[in-house]
């Protein structure tokens, strides 16, 4: 059963390490989240994309041993230097949840456009399948938001998909230039009304209502900007509901 209605699940989180080295992680307790609104059964198909860093095979390696041995069937798509598997269209409205890794969000949304992703993935919205994502998989969703894919200093982004018409923020609570450069893109009208997140916090959205926040851990939060009557940005906080344990 797809999900009822079209889920976007755009985060700050995604996988939590194993303390066994740098690529050994594992997958967070919100996959089991995307799993459930997907209606997946008990052997979810997960689809990773992994363009916002150039389809590196690290990516590859994180992603398919945090998921090796447990209930959800992993694959991926990649577009360099070609696209791995005949049929993409095919590929992802056979999935379950689609996971978009970080990394430029420039640099994802313009290699999607060259290759037609963009209709592909909202017919798979619009079907059913969970879309979500981390950082650039979370903000490509979206209008736009912060981003450092032109460089260390972040920099507004206003080309994202657009299908959920705010924008966002991600890292809210870990890098020190988001929260003064999505206050401020909201309060001069670069972005429209926003939604951000801490590390460890994602937004659920059905259709393109914000449904509610999630969180790994306790103490973070979601929250809201939007412009006010005398110019400057407006900041709401949003608790999340913490999440149970993880997959294993």
């Amino acid at each position: 059963m797809p999900a009822t209605e079209p889920t976007i699940v755009a985060t700050s989180m995604g996988f939590a390490s194993r303390r066994r080295g740098p690529w050994d992680a594992r997958p967070s307790a919100l996959f089991d989240l995307m799993a459930d609104l997907a209606g997946a059964g008990d052997a979810p198909r997960v689809c990773y994309l992994g363009q916002a860093t150039g389809d590196q095979p690290t990516g590859f390696t994180v992603f398919y041993g945090a998921f090796a041995g447990t209930r959800f069937r992993a694959s991926h798509l990649a577009l360099y230097p070609m696209p791995n598997v005949e049929d993409i269209r095919a590929h992802l409205l056979a999935q379950d949840i689609v996971w978009v890794g970080g990394g430029s969000v420039a640099n994802l949304c313009a290699v999607w456009r060259v290759h037609g992703l963009p209709e592909i993935l909202h017919e798979c919205w619009q079907a059913g399948v969970v879309l979500g994502g981390v950082s650039a998989g979370s903000i490509c969703w979206h209008t736009g938001g912060a981003t450092d894919s032109y460089g260390p200093a972040l920099r507004p982004f206003t080309e994202g998909l657009g299908w959920l018409p705010y924008g966002n923020g991600v890292h809210y609570d870990s890098e020190e230039q988001r929260r003064p450069l999505m206050h401020r893109l909201v309060a001069d009208g670069t972005l429209p009304a926003s939604h951000c997140t801490d590390d460890g916090v994602g937004l659920i959205y059905r259709g393109t209502r914000l449904a509610e926040a999630v969180a790994d851990r306790p103490g973070v939060a979601a929250y809201e900007l939007v412009r006010a009557e005398d110019g400057t940005a407006r900041e709401t906080r949003i608790e999340p509901r913490l999440l149970s344990a993880a997959s294993q």
